[in-house]
C-alpha cells in the first residue's frame, strides 16, 4: 500500500512511531513529521492538536501492540510458564537490529512531569504490565505476588535497557532464569 493510500493521521502516528524511537522524541520536531508523513500542519493539528497529543497517541499504540503480544505469548498457559512468556516477550522485543530500548522508558526520560498526558500514557501502560505479573505470580502460589511482580518489572526495565548494551540471548536467558529462580518448579 502507498503511503497516500493511508490516512494522514495513520501516516503521521507511523512516522512519529518510527522517528521518536529511533531518534527521541524532542530530537524530532512537528516540520519533519509533517515532511516525512507528507501532510499539511494543519492537518497534524487537526489529527493532533499538540505533539504531546501525537506522543500519547505513539506510546499508546505501543501499548496497544505490546498487550496483544503478552496476552498472546501467556494464552492457556500455566501461570509459572504463562510469567516466563510474558517476559519472553520483552526478551524477544531485545533481538531487533533496531532495538533503542524501551519506548516508555525513553519517553520518561524526556517527559519527567508526572502530571503530564505523556506520563499517564507511561503509568497506565507500566500499572497493566505489573498487573500481569502480580496476577499470574498469585496464581503460580507465590506467597508475596506483589513483591514478586516489583522485582520483575525491574527485570524487565533492566533488560530493556541491557538489551541495548549487552549481549540479547543473556538478557533472553536471564529473564527466563529469573522466573525460575523466582518461581521453582
Amino acid at each position: 500500500m502507498k503511503s497516500a493510500d493511508v490516512h494522514p493521521k495513520d501516516r503521521l502516528l507511523a512516522t512519529a512511531s518510527r522517528l521518536f524511537y529511533a531518534e527521541g522524541i524532542h530530537a524530532v520536531g512537528v516540520e519533519r513529521l509533517v515532511s516525512e508523513a507528507s501532510v499539511t500542519r494543519a492537518t497534524f493539528y487537526r489529527h493532533y492538536p499538540t505533539k504531546d497529543d501525537l506522543v500519547a497517541a505513539y506510546l499508546a499504540e505501543t501499548s496497544r501492540q505490546i498487550r496483544t503480544a503478552v496476552d498472546a505469548a501467556r494464552a492457556g498457559k500455566p501461570p509459572r510458564e504463562a510469567l516466563a512468556s510474558a517476559l519472553s516477550v520483552v526478551g524477544e522485543a531485545t533481538c531487533g537490529e533496531d532495538f533503542r530500548g524501551c519506548q516508555f522508558l525513553n519517553a520518561a526520560a524526556e517527559y519527567p512531569d508526572a502530571d503530564s498526558q505523556v506520563r499517564r500514557v507511561i503509568d497506565d501502560h507500566r500499572q497493566w504490565f505489573f498487573e500481569v505479573l502480580r496476577s499470574e505470580a498469585a496464581a503460580a502460589g507465590h506467597p508475596e505476588p506483589d513483591h514478586a511482580a516489583r522485582v520483575l518489572v525491574l527485570l524487565r526495565d533492566g533488560a530493556l535497557h541491557g538489551g541495548e548494551l549487552d549481549d540479547a540471548e543473556t538478557v533472553r536467558t536471564t529473564l527466563r532464569r529469573a522466573v525460575e529462580d523466582f518461581f521453582p518448579a
